[in-house]
């Protein structure tokens, strides 16, 4: 037999709200490392609180995780971009 559903919506109360937060934080955090061992893949991760501290993954040194990351998302920006004006400019 399975868990119920859990019903998404903010928790009222500031204990259990919490609570779930640093459970689940954990749990993110050890899943981000699971994925990283068994599919060798490179992970980063970053949580802040509602108070802004910082919880991080990372699989190797940030620098190269987020420079691939903004090359990434560079390019396929310009590549929408590029797409969506190109037929105003040369049509």
């Amino acid at each position: 037999m399975g868990r119920g559903k859990v019903q998404l919506r903010r928790i009222e109360s500031k204990i259990n709200r919490q609570v779930t937060f640093s459970k689940r934080r954990g749990g993110l955090l050890k899943k981000a490392h699971e994925i990283s061992v068994l599919c060798d893949a490179e992970v980063a991760l970053i949580v802040f609180s509602n108070k802004g501290k910082l919880f991080e993954f990372s699989t190797d040194s940030w620098y190269p995780i987020l420079s691939s990351f903004i090359h990434l998302y560079i390019l396929i920006s310009t590549r929408f971009f590029f797409v969506k004006i190109s037929p105003v400019l040369f049509p």
